[in-house]
């Protein structure tokens, strides 16, 4: 009798799959904590007289913790077993801060699968990329990027 674990995730994974996240709403109390757990205190995040006269025109979430929590999306997006089959997160390549978010936007992630590599690692089955695009309420994107994931 096999146990269907052995098999893993990756071997269910394919190219072009796609994925949308459920919503996040980026509060001041977000930004206020990720300050204080990153040390960037940066006027930028959280001074808001001065960033009133800004481009921006108020303050801007970090682009770290919008990053932060869409990993966190992504996560909690994910089945049981998909949780799982992951082993690490293992990397992220050309990420760009494309638009603002500011406190109040409501994030969410768009995902496609763009490539799968079986490895001989006893670590894990293979590596899966992902093309990330965290888009805002309006469907503008916040930070696109690809992230790597190793799993089972």
């Amino acid at each position: 009798m096999s146990d269907e674990s052995d098999v893993g995730v990756f071997h269910d994974i394919e190219v072009g799959d796609t994925t949308v996240t459920g919503g996040r709403t980026i509060t001041e109390a977000d930004v206020v904590n990720f300050a204080g757990v990153s040390g960037d205190f940066n006027h930028l995040h959280l001074d808001e007289e001065a960033m009133a006269e800004s481009m921006f025109g108020e303050r801007i979430a970090h682009g770290m913790l919008v990053l932060s929590a869409a990993t966190g999306l992504l996560w909690q997006n994910r089945t049981p077993e998909e949780r799982e089959a992951v082993i690490a997160f293992y990397g992220m390549d050309e990420v760009r801060f494309r638009g603002p978010v500011f406190m109040g936007d409501r994030i969410h992630v768009e995902l496609e699968v763009v490539e799968k590599r079986e490895t001989d690692s006893a670590m894990g089955t293979g590596t899966i990329k992902y093309d990330v695009e965290i888009k805002k309420q309006d469907g503008s994107t916040a930070i696109s990027c690809s992230m790597l994931s190793l799993v089972h």
